[in-house]
């Protein structure tokens, strides 16, 4: 069993219909960085949620998470404030592609999801096809995550591995390897991901948080 397979943390529980702008309010989208995001990632509908998430935790939500806008700010924002997984009844169709364009684990499970209160304990075995509640000891099933999606969110490399590629096929990487000053490409960089809204490797630079 690969390691980003086995999945555990604690429930945090939300109703029916959180849209992204719940999620992530739209005041503060002027930072696309993963951090930025996170600090503020469902400030709107639990304040507590920034304090009392840890990595690992599992956001367990009714029906239609994510609804609304279609861009992938909202999965970005979970991912980087440290959850590992999301289970609900079921979820807005956009969303659900983006959280697995991100390597975020998503699954609708419609018992596990009604069954769960906030606090509980889960472990969730994506290769399985299982979800464990291990508070109340019951254990669900659900389709098992397809290979190819498995390999999508267990691929999706850190910066630190991106650098060591790098560096290995000898690749510049860095704009003063090239002769641009650090803050114009940055500058740069954040003014190309806004024009075409799709998840291209420029976005991808953000969800990696790989600035540097």
């Amino acid at each position: 069993m690969e390691k980003k397979d086995l999945l555990k943390g604690k429930v945090h529980k939300y109703k029916d219909n959180v849209n992204t702008d719940e999620i992530i309010p739209a005041r503060y989208l002027n930072d696309s960085s993963p951090a930025a995001l996170a600090a503020h990632c469902m400030e709107d509908i639990d304040k507590s949620f920034v304090k009392n998430v840890r990595a690992g935790d599992i956001i367990v939500a009714e029906k239609n998470f994510g609804c609304g806008s279609s861009r992938e700010h909202a999965p970005i924002a979970i991912k980087a404030a440290g959850v590992s997984c999301i289970i609900a009844c079921d979820f807005a169709r956009i969303f659900f592609r983006n959280c697995i364009n991100i390597g975020l684990p998503i699954l609708e499970c419609p018992e596990a999801a009604r069954d769960a209160s906030a606090g509980d304990e889960m472990e969730v075995d994506l290769a399985a096809g299982t979800i464990k509640n291990l508070t109340l000891g019951k254990t669900y099933s659900v389709p098992p995550f397809p290979p190819e999606i498995r390999a999508i969110i267990a691929e999706i490399p850190s910066a630190e591995e991106l650098a060591a590629l790098c560096e290995k096929l000898g690749a510049f990487y860095k704009p003063e390897q090239i002769g641009i000053d650090p803050a114009l490409s940055e500058d740069m960089l954040s003014v190309s991901a806004a024009i075409r809204n799709r998840l291209t490797l420029i976005r991808m630079r953000r969800v990696l948080d790989f600035s540097e």
